[in-house]
């Protein structure tokens, strides 16, 4: 069974097939996914897909390229929403370097909230990072977020960046990039990264994985995220299906 720790099912792009998409993950083998919302909108979606369907769960935060626009009240919702008893991480949160609507001043100071808040409410975070490797883990170190530890989101850093989170009790998440041809960093990482910290994921619908790529990704694809990884460390494909859903429950609480 495969878990997909970061989906977008309540994405427009998903808005007039969500259901069949949802069956077409479980034929897929997939067992559970985390549904992440970043802003007022997706956060709402979120909820209500997981009330409605079982297998999913949520993770709530602020997305780096809207830090601008959050206010107070946002906060203080999080922190209502985080004890939803299916809400198991807060996020997507972090730096976004690429596009320029917010400042990095004001990113990097909606971020720290952000893991203060994890802190007070004792649930992981899921890292969002683009470009922004030094700032994203010196921050991550200042505001000692191995207290809660979490997730670095579709990890495209560096093996020596990735071995700085390992000791800030994060696991590393890998998604579509990994089967990419010329990915070489994420291959490099994939090698490296131990079994048991080591979670997978689509982002769908972003960043489908080879055969798809270019196309809506959707969370069945995730086993091709496993098939590449086992090929990396020349492992059983179940071993990595297997020991990456065990990583996610351990990492979200979840027990069932």
């Amino acid at each position: 069974m495969l878990f997909d720790t970061h989906v977008h099912l309540n994405a427009d792009q998903f808005e007039d097939d969500v259901e069949e998409v949802i069956n077409r993950a479980k034929e897929a083998g997939v067992s559970e996914m985390v549904v992440v919302g970043f802003d007022e909108k997706t956060i709402n979606r979120a909820l209500e897909l997981i009330e409605k369907y079982d297998m999913l769960y949520a993770a709530v935060g602020w997305h780096p390229v809207d830090a601008i626009d959050m206010k107070d009240e946002h906060l203080v919702w999080l922190e209502e929403l985080a004890a939803h008893p299916k809400v198991v991480a807060l996020g997507e949160m972090g730096l976004d370097y690429h596009w320029d609507k917010s400042p990095k001043e004001i990113q990097k100071e909606v971020f720290r909230k952000q893991i203060q808040l994890a802190k007070k409410v004792k649930l992981p975070i899921v890292i969002h990072n683009r470009e922004a490797d030094q700032d994203i883990v010196d921050i991550l170190e200042e505001e000692k977020a191995e207290e809660v530890g979490g997730i670095m989101h579709c990890f495209g850093g560096s093996v020596e960046i990735a071995e700085r989170c390992l000791k800030m009790n994060f696991y590393i998440s890998l998604g579509g990039p990994v089967t990419f041809k010329n990915a070489r960093r994420p291959k490099e990482v994939a090698k490296h990264i131990p079994m048991d910290r080591l979670l997978i994921e689509t982002d769908c619908p972003y960043l489908a994985p080879h055969p798809y790529r270019g196309k809506r990704n959707e969370p069945a694809y995730v086993k091709l995220v496993a098939e590449e990884i086992a090929g990396l460390k020349e492992v059983n494909v179940d071993e990595v299906a297997n020991t990456t859903r065990e990583n996610a429950k351990r990492l979200f609480g979840i027990n069932r």
